[in-house]
């Protein structure tokens, strides 16, 4: 109960933004936000959460477990796309939407809620591994082959939230502890980039239709998110000798539902940028009831 009352919480942000951005329309510009929270106040929170304990195994290892177990989901969709759709545009968002999950807007304040500052750590790296996973499998599939990854990639060096968490990184190993005032200064930047990133997530709902709903790409999509993905997820980190905190955090990011950023490069690429938004939603909603049933996984994950 304690969980489900933390994740409510969080989601009283989103419904915050999404009434804010249903009232006000266009007096609210979210991109103005988003360069806010990419530019400024992301940073803040890689560089203060990367900084709240001292690097070891457990959480170098942590993003490379995330990204390859969103590789080899993507490379099963390969298979089973050829068998389930004919439209090249449906497979393409069958393969890589399921994967490109919200790590970031979301991701980040659930594990706040559910495991306390000490998963900040976790689901700040994690992030990171997400952020290469949306600019190079993401654009790539989204474009049907027709884009270059590695221009996405050199995008993705460009900014601000690598270097800086490359930077905590560093001061990490050196021994570096924050006093507590510039612990205090982090953390105020860090929690400010929380509640922005809500926001942010709740301004794009508002701007999500529903009109165009593809029954056949939803329930795929939806069984693999939510049924195929964490059994896959389970068994692997069942298998891996990882503290608790690890396992949980990594197994409670494959499981966010689908990011906004799935419609931002399927509308840059006229990838069926409706049905993907319909996409994002039912997953938001469905995301709720079903993190109950996560919060007991965890328990058999330490």
């Amino acid at each position: 109960m304690d969980s489900l009352q933390a994740v409510l919480y969080v989601y009283l942000f989103i419904l915050l933004g999404f009434i804010t951005k249903r009232i006000f329309t266009q007096k609210v510009d979210e991109k103005t936000l988003v360069v806010l929270s990419v530019y400024i106040f992301q940073p803040f929170l890689s560089f203060w959460g990367l900084l709240k304990r001292p690097i070891d195994f457990d959480l170098a290892v942590a993003p490379f477990i995330f990204f390859g177990l969103g590789v080899g989901v993507i490379v099963l969709n390969l298979f089973l796309a050829k068998w389930l759709f004919a439209d090249p545009k449906d497979r393409s968002i069958f393969i890589v939407s399921s994967v490109i999950g919200n790590t970031g807007n979301l991701g980040v304040p659930l594990g706040l809620a559910l495991f306390g500052p000490q998963s900040l750590p976790y689901t700040t790296i994690v992030n990171l591994a997400n952020v290469f996973m949306v600019y190079s499998f993401g654009a790539y599939f989204y474009s049907r082959g027709s884009f270059d990854p590695w221009q996405s990639i050199k995008n993705t060096i460009k900014l601000p939230i690598l270097w800086f968490a490359l930077l905590a990184v560093w001061l990490n190993l050196l021994g570096f502890k924050p006093s507590p005032q510039l612990d205090l200064f982090l953390q105020m930047g860090a929690f400010a980039a929380i509640v922005i990133q809500l926001m942010i997530f709740g301004f794009y709902l508002a701007k999500i239709s529903l009109k165009l709903l593809d029954t056949k790409l939803i329930i795929a999509v939806v069984t693999m998110k939510f049924v195929v993905l964490p059994l896959i997820t389970f068994v692997v980190l069942q298998a891996l000798p990882l503290e608790p905190l690890a396992k949980k955090v990594i197994f409670m990011e494959m499981m966010m539902p689908l990011a906004v950023a799935n419609v931002n490069l399927a509308a840059l690429y006229r990838c069926k940028e409706l049905v993907v938004t319909s996409l994002v939603f039912i997953t938001t909603a469905l995301f709720v009831p079903l993190l109950f049933v996560y919060t007991k996984i965890f328990n058999y994950l330490g």
